[in-house]
Parts: structure tokens; sequence; C-alpha cells
């Protein structure tokens, strides 16, 4: 009787499980990564790439961790060039067989998410400037589509005067 290779678990499963159970957590698609955002921002981006995961956290206060993991092993741990304000991406790869050690991700999560979720609090708008921003958006759409529609008819009459040209 043959004993059958048990798979290994996905090493990113239960850092997609801690992120979707954040409150107010949306979940969706950026290039080919799952992408977790709070009120329109991502604050992990996770899937697999070159036949490892990926996970990408935004962090602050333990950007000297990263630093120190990204000095030992480079080809697991990446420092983003990108700084938007005092936080910085930190890409993190690994994979099933060899998984993110859970005090990394977890610490890593937990202050991904508090940094974007105090960043959104902070611009919540106000109701009375929130129906200001829709009308204005509604406004803008339709001026575009007014554009577009004449930015189109105009090239389809380039490309008949070509046409006609070469004839």
């Amino acid at each position: 009787m043959r004993k059958s290779k048990k798979k290994p678990k996905d090493a990113s499963l239960d850092i997609r499980n801690a992120a979707a159970k954040f409150p107010g957590v949306d979940e969706g698609t950026a290039c080919t990564q799952s992408s977790f955002k709070i009120a329109g921002k991502a604050f992990l981006f996770i899937g697999l790439q070159g036949g490892r995961h990926k996970a990408m956290f935004k962090l602050k206060d333990s950007i000297s961790e990263a630093e120190q993991l990204a000095k030992k092993s480079p080809d697991d741990f990446q420092i983003g060039s990108y700084k938007a304000g005092s936080s910085t991406w930190v890409t993190a790869r690994f994979s099933d067989e060899k998984p993110l050690p859970k005090k990394h991700w977890k610490k890593w999560l937990d202050e991904s998410h508090q940094l974007f979720s105090k960043a959104t609090l902070k611009k919540t708008p106000r109701k009375s400037a929130a129906k200001k921003t829709t009308a204005n958006k509604s406004a803008v759409t339709k001026t575009t589509a007014k554009k577009s529609a004449s930015q189109t008819a105009a090239m389809a009459g380039q490309k008949n005067k070509k046409t006609r040209k070469k004839k």
C-alpha cells in the first residue's frame, strides 16, 4: 500500500482569514493579487507569484525589524522604495513548505490595518461634504461622457477622411 504525500496547507490562508475578520474590510483584486481594503484603501496585498506566496504590508513601527529580515534573507523580504509619510510597503515571500512565521505576519497585519483605519477615520468627510462630493462626481461624469462622445465622433470623421484619400 502506498503512502500518499499530504499536500501542505495553503500558507496564505491564515493571513487572509485574519485580514477578512477586521471590521469594515472588503476583499478585492489588484492585478493578480487579492487585496484587503478598509474604506477603499488597501492594507494587504497577497497572492501567488513565481511559485511562492507574496504578501505586502504597510509598516511604520516595524520597519527596523523588516529591514533586519531583508538583510538576512533578501529573497524573502524586501523593503519598498515608495514611502508615504513615515510608512513603507514591505514584501514577504514564502511557500507552503516554509510559511511566513505567525509572529511576523500577525504583528504586521495588525499594524498595516491600524495605519489605514486611523488614516481613514481622520479623512472621513462630514455628511454635507459627502453630498457635495457626490454631486460634483455626477457633474464630472456627465461632462466626461459628452466629451467622450464628441471625441469619438471626431475620430470617426478623421478615419473616414483617411480612407477616402487612399482610394
